[in-house]
């Protein structure tokens, strides 16, 4: 096994417990458009991806138009309630400051929605900087652009990356850029059985609370 010479970690569900707000702000958005039972099942499974994928998919599914002007909208409402609202996961400063490796975060979030993630999350000087996000790439998560980014201006060639991932999408991606990743599965949208599916998608551990995150990565680093 190769070493692991850098940790690059998923912003929302890791770092910041803010996937719960999100789907709550895009869920009372899209409900004015579709009823209500039909979004839940609608939206199961989409947690990680893009707003406008998860946009297109629902216009795709029940052959809607949404306004000109949603898109906008509901990142300018999101935004806000997020910033208003988010609070870190438990112990993942604390996690991350223990750990001897260069970080890096990788999201498919906008660089200043980041930012003021880090910022909240006590994590700016620990990453000092090496933030990569959809923006920067042709193709953002489950695509593996954002993760290869992460890698070579780190210097650091991917098959000695190790990432800290809680979807499906972003497991996705990293492993197909060729790196371990570790499952996360202590943010508050994770629903029952959500381990067993990211060890379907080959991580090599999961975790439950960030406090054993040090322990996983020496684990895997031996």
């Amino acid at each position: 096994m190769a070493s692991i010479d850098l940790l690059i970690s998923d912003c929302d569900g890791v770092i910041v417990d803010s996937e719960i707000i999100s789907h709550r702000v895009l869920f009372e958005a899209l409900s004015l458009h579709v009823p209500a039972e039909q979004l839940h099942a609608a939206l199961e499974g989409t947690f990680g991806l893009t707003v406008p994928s998860i946009i297109d998919l629902i216009e795709k599914r029940f052959g809607l138009a949404m306004p000109n002007t949603f898109d906008a909208d509901l990142r300018r409402q999101s935004e806000k309630v997020v910033a208003e609202e988010v609070q870190a996961i438990p112990g993942v400063r604390e996690a991350l400051l223990a750990i001897k490796l260069p970080l890096a975060v990788a999201s498919n979030s906008r660089l200043h929605n980041v930012q003021s993630s880090l910022q909240r999350a006590g994590l700016v000087e620990r990453v000092a900087g090496n933030i990569f996000c959809a923006e920067m790439v042709r193709s953002p998560k489950p695509a593996p652009d954002v993760y290869l980014l992460a890698a070579e201006r780190m210097g650091v060639a991917p098959g000695h990356c190790l990432v800290v991932e809680d979807s499906p999408t972003g497991v996705l991606a990293a492993r197909t850029a060729g790196m371990q990743v570790i499952g996360f599965t202590g943010a508050s949208h994770i629903p029952a059985g959500h381990d067993q599916a990211l060890r379907e998608l080959g991580v090599a551990a999961v975790i439950n609370d960030m406090r054993d995150l040090p322990a996983a990565v020496e684990a895997l680093a031996r």
